[in-house]
């Protein structure tokens, strides 16, 4: 079954060659789903607990490692990332759809982070932008009681 196999993330920035987790790095647990199912539902452990300890994978490198823990930091529970998958009413699905979804939730958290180039605002952008404030102060000028002088 490919259910066992080591998990394999797909090739991106930050991580340009991929990453492999080793399976024996990854700890599922299974348990009881809710929902739909029918009498099966009460007797199969369909719901999928997948695990990873960032802290101590062989799949990260350093960098990695500090990046990954410092985005999914309000994820983790120590330096353990836990997915659950629940939505399929098989367990094999369900280990199948967690190992996916982990596979990109690393992904996306390897990636460093493009930094924002300050740019100076254009001649016409500033000049938008005083006519539109013009505009309004003369639209509020409009509603201001008329003076007792005049």
């Amino acid at each position: 079954m490919d259910d066992l196999r080591d998990l394999r993330v797909l090739p991106g920035p930050g991580a340009p060659r991929g990453l492999r987790v080793p399976a024996a790095e990854l700890t599922e647990q299974f348990s009881r789903a809710s929902g739909p199912g029918g009498q099966g539902v009460n007797t199969t452990d369909s719901r999928v607990q997948l695990s990873l300890d960032l802290g101590t994978t062989t799949a990260l490198d350093e960098i990695q490692r500090e990046r990954i823990i410092r985005r999914l930091g309000a994820r983790l529970v120590g330096t353990v990332l836990t997915i659950t998958a629940s939505e399929h009413r098989s367990q094999r699905q369900n280990r199948l759809a967690a190992k996916e979804r982990m596979a990109e939730l690393l992904r996306a958290a390897v990636a460093p982070t493009a930094t924002r180039r300050q740019t100076r605002p254009t001649k016409g952008s500033q000049r938008r932008r005083l006519e539109g404030k013009r505009r309004r102060s003369d639209t509020k000028a409009g509603r201001r009681r008329p003076d007792a002088s005049g």
